[in-house]
């Protein structure tokens, strides 16, 4: 069962989607229906879009009420979506991230994990799919 971390009042959670498309030609090596991820933080106030696209990254507030479906959405949608997750406490490291800033980084970091050898999307799904699969048990 996930923990979730308030402030305040408010609590935050976070659903990553995976899309089977990816703007390079290079995503294409990725299996299909996962060439790309992107992450959603739900809180008090709203939702929040954290998109790692090639080139930028983009973080925009959606005006979307709190208690909009939005993990539905995407669904419709024909995305893969997994959540509830709840970010961890920031923590001290020694060293920086030593991983390209992909998609994948970049989820993970809005969790607040750190793992290694998690490079792509798929790879990603596996992990925290069985994560929730076995908080249910």
């Amino acid at each position: 069962m996930a923990r979730r971390r308030t402030r305040g009042t408010a609590t935050e959670e976070v659903w990553i989607a995976f899309a089977g498309r990816g703007e390079m030609a290079w995503l294409r090596l990725f299996r299909p229906g996962f060439r790309h991820c992107f992450a959603a933080l739900a809180d008090a106030e709203g939702w929040t879009l954290v998109d790692p696209l090639s080139g930028r990254l983009v973080v925009q507030r959606l005006a979307a009420p709190r208690d909009f479906d939005l993990p539905g959405f995407w669904r419709r949608a024909g995305f893969r979506v997994l959540g509830p997750f709840t970010p961890t406490p920031p923590r001290p490291s020694l060293l920086p991230p030593l991983l390209p800033a992909t998609c994948v980084t970049a989820c993970l970091a809005l969790l607040g994990r750190r793992r290694r050898f998690l490079l792509s999307p798929h790879a990603l799904y596996r992990t925290l799919h069985a994560e929730l699969a076995a908080g249910a048990n």
